[in-house]
């Protein structure tokens, strides 16, 4: 057996021992209840839903790439469109694996596809991912047959249209939820847009970078600069919506121990925010990729970092807010022997864990599997390359 060969099966090995680690999990919280997790009564999502989130917004993130290439024109992108619609594919199947094992009752999926209450967002959003799936699916088709490339722009811009529309409506599921302080902002929908983006092309660096060091190929210097520049964007643009959303909470004197908590006296949460997501995720990111001699070293690890503070952001953002007590009777203070007006402690269980690495593990199988199958492989052309350059 060829060492490239040898190589793929082990990769794929490793995936497929992930996934069924976190099946695994998946089971032993079915029959067993989700006692063996960290959550409770007011904690109902838990680490796995910080997967499932981070998967299904950079899922649409990460078409980005086909956007610049088929919509906008921009050559230097168009090789790269079939590898972001895979990873599209991949991570909205993995965090969509993660969210229904994690919710309990996976066997009952059929009844969510069969009956709807249009006055959830939850219910929009089953049309939402399957439209996803079933409009990139489309146009992966017209990049690669042949037959049909002159319809590649009219899907790539149906794909940018529903990926604004599903990330808006992934960022909607917290906006409308008035029960909870913390997320109702109308600002979480294009907050979630503008993170997306980020959170999409540094895993479409990392995965590409792996790729192209797998096949021995190095990238254009001028195309990296590029996309490191673009990342940088991406990451100061999300830093500046999450001051924004922030700012605007403190405006208002209800939110004053909210925000309190979030950014000052929550355990482990403001280390989070100001280490994990400000510090780690944005400052050090776009340090490497605009400092202009540490860009060239600096973007895969600076693409690293920037999801490593997603990570971050989303276990503040989802558990954080659950964990502060809910203002149930504004202007009073609310308390019983059940807990009522405490603040709730969460401590993730391997379960839990085991579970959000088994939807990586998932996506990871379907994107080496699929450049294995078919051609997602980026290959520039010199005249993109000088195009870039130019």
């Amino acid at each position: 057996m060829a060492a490239g060969a040898r190589t793929y099966w082990l990769l794929v090995a490793l995936g497929v021992a992930v996934t069924a680690a976190g099946l695994g999990a998946a089971h032993v919280m079915e029959t067993r209840g989700h006692i063996v997790t960290g959550m409770t009564n007011q904690i109902v999502w838990g680490l796995p839903h910080v997967f499932a989130v981070f998967m299904i917004v950079a899922a649409s993130g990460v078409l980005n790439v086909a956007s610049i290439g088929s919509v906008f024109g921009q050559p230097a992108y168009k090789p790269r469109a079939p590898l972001s619609g895979l990873l599209c594919l991949a991570l909205l199947a993995g965090g969509l694996m993660v969210l229904m094992l994690d919710l309990g009752r996976p066997e009952r999926v059929i009844v969510a596809a069969t009956h709807y209450n249009f006055t959830s967002m939850f219910a929009w959003n089953v049309f939402l991912y399957a439209g996803m799936a079933a409009i990139v699916a489309v146009y992966l088709w017209t990049l690669f047959e042949r037959r049909y490339n002159r319809h590649a722009k009219a899907a790539g811009i149906a794909v940018l249209v529903w990926r604004f529309v599903l990330t808006s409506g992934t960022g909607s599921i917290f906006g409308f939820l008035v029960a909870r302080q913390a997320y109702q902002s109308a600002l979480l929908a294009p907050l979630f847009v503008v993170l997306s983006f980020g959170w999409g092309l540094a895993v479409f660096l990392i995965v590409q970078a792996a790729m192209l060091r797998w096949n021995g190929v190095a990238l254009d210097a001028a195309l990296q600069r590029r996309m490191a520049r673009l990342l940088g964007v991406f990451v100061a643009a999300a830093l500046y919506l999450v001051a924004v959303s922030h700012l605007t909470n403190l405006y208002y004197a209800r939110e004053g121990a909210f925000e309190a908590f979030i950014l000052r006296d929550g355990r482990p949460f403001a280390p989070l925010f100001w280490g994990g997501f400000v510090l780690v995720g944005s400052l050090l990111p776009l340090l490497l990729l605009w400092h202009p001699r540490l860009w060239q070293r600096g973007t895969l690890p600076a693409a690293a970092l920037v999801v490593a503070g997603a990570f971050a952001w989303l276990y503040v953002f989802i558990i954080g807010a659950q964990a502060f007590p809910l203002d149930i009777f504004p202007g009073y203070t609310a308390s019983s022997s059940f807990g009522d007006g405490a603040i709730e402690h969460y401590v993730p269980s391997w379960p839990e864990l085991l579970l959000g690495l088994g939807g990586v593990g998932a996506a990871f199988v379907l994107t080496i599997v699929g450049v294995r199958v078919l051609d997602f492989m980026p290959r520039d052309d010199l005249a993109a390359a000088a195009e870039v350059s130019a």
